[in-house]
């Protein structure tokens, strides 16, 4: 599976993001992604593996814990392909016809950029 099919999926990404804070139980990652995004233990134990068998993250046992961690490998190469694109933060556009030119920034206007309730960006003028 290539990487960006790992990434594309906002519970993966967000047990990620958890992980980058440190190693963390089955148990725990299990409570907040039930609570975030009202799926199964089950479901939640898919994601863990897609993460551990494409080497997103690690595994370890201490009786009767299971420990995950994430992994740096993966996510540099995905940062590396990354990097063969030129900066585009701070470029996005203020409408729609407008565009930055190079070494231009464009900034989002006031209020252009919505907020999640649970504090994650929504998209381009506050849709989902």
């Amino acid at each position: 599976m290539h990487a960006f099919d790992i990434l594309g999926a906002l519970v993966r990404r967000r047990i990620l993001e958890l992980l980058a804070d440190g190693e963390q139980t089955s148990g725990a990652i299990t409570d907040v992604i039930r609570a975030e995004f009202a799926i199964s233990q089950p479901a939640v134990s898919q994601h863990l593996r897609v993460l551990r068998d494409s080497g997103f993250a690690s595994v370890w046992a201490e009786d009767p814990r299971r420990f995950h961690a994430v992994e740096p490998a993966p996510l540099s190469e995905v940062d590396a392909w990354l990097d063969r694109f030129p900066p585009v933060l701070g470029t996005t556009p203020r409408r729609s016809g407008d565009r930055a030119g190079p070494g231009q920034v464009c900034t989002p206007a006031p209020g252009q950029w919505g907020t999640h309730p649970a504090g994650r960006v929504r998209h381009r003028y506050g849709q989902n």
